[in-house]
């Protein structure tokens, strides 16, 4: 039969090939070399009796048949993964972790004030919470690695297989330290052009509407430009220099109430955007998943009201 062929080297490799689109990564990632990847693909490809993989310039991308079998292979991984952590904490008495992935802007603004009050319900949850890209964390979410994503509405190609809840808008804004030569008055876009302006990376999911609302407003270019979604260098950078710092408002809600930051005259309301909670419609979520979403959505109210 082939399935008493297909062994968990084969999935596991297989989907780390497809998440990274690269046999050099993936070998980097498994800490195998890459001869040993190849021939693992190899070796699935006869099994299955399909090609998986296709070269593409200097790369390679995943066929159909390969992305019908990701799916598969994905959730038998997290499935497998599932059950072990269920067999693992149950002999530690305890229960298997709740993996959260969140922007930097929840996890500013949100989830210290939701673990908080999930640390009261006392279930004894190991919690794992990442932050970083939109979009890398979906992925990890689709491939089983996440359990949760806290962030902002995804494009609808990019939602296939996922559901949303709406929990609040958010808009980007345009910051710099207070004392800033742009608060004084003025032209503030006819300004930005003198000063480093720290963008959001390509990949970020505000970058698209930042790009429209400056096209819009007759900045076709930015002589300076750094991109970065590391709040920690966002934050430290701006505090001492005259850049200018496009963010979204949650990251920055403290610093601005505290006066160390302040946000130029400009109004953004048409860059806001749905923040909320997205979960794959084929896993439904453990009870402490459940307990911990109910948390973020009281800590997201909570923040609404009292911002």
């Amino acid at each position: 039969m082939i399935g008493s062929r297909v062994k968990y080297r084969h999935l596991q490799t297989f989907v780390e090939v497809a998440r990274q689109g690269s046999v050099v990564k993936a070998a980097d990632h498994l800490n195998i070399s890459q001869p040993a990847v190849t021939k693992t693909i190899r070796e699935l490809e006869e099994v299955l009796g399909v090609v998986l993989f296709e070269r593409e310039g200097r790369g390679i991308r995943i066929t159909r048949p390969g992305e019908v079998f990701l799916r598969h292979a994905a959730a038998s991984l997290t499935a497998l993964r599932q059950g072990i952590d269920s067999v693992s904490q149950e002999l530690l008495d305890n229960v298997p972790p709740v993996r959260i992935g969140a922007l930097p802007t929840v996890s500013t603004r949100i989830m210290p004030r939701a673990m908080a009050l999930f640390l009261e319900e006392q279930t004894r949850s190991r919690i794992k919470i990442v932050t970083g890209e939109n979009s890398v964390l979906l992925e990890q979410l689709r491939m089983g690695e996440l359990d949760l994503v806290v962030g902002r509405l995804a494009a609808p190609e990019k939602m296939t297989g996922f559901s949303f809840e709406h929990l609040y808008s958010e808009k980007v804004l345009f910051v710099v330290r207070a004392g800033h030569p742009l608060l004084a008055g003025g032209s503030v876009f006819n300004g930005l052009g003198d000063y480093p302006v720290l963008m959001p990376t390509r990949g970020s999911i505000i970058r698209p509407f930042v790009e429209q609302f400056l096209i819009a407003n007759g900045v076709a270019a930015l002589p300076t430009q750094v991109e970065t979604v590391s709040d920690a260098f966002g934050r430290a950078f701006v505090r001492s220099s005259d850049a200018i710092w496009i963010i979204s408002s949650g990251v920055v809600a403290g610093d601005i109430a505290d006066g160390v930051l302040a946000a130029l005259p400009i109004d953004t309301s048409e860059t806001k955007g749905p923040v909320g909670l997205t979960l794959r419609t084929d896993a439904p979520p453990s009870l402490p998943l459940s307990i911990l979403m109910q948390t973020i959505r009281q800590a997201a109210s909570e923040t609404m009201i009292a911002g």
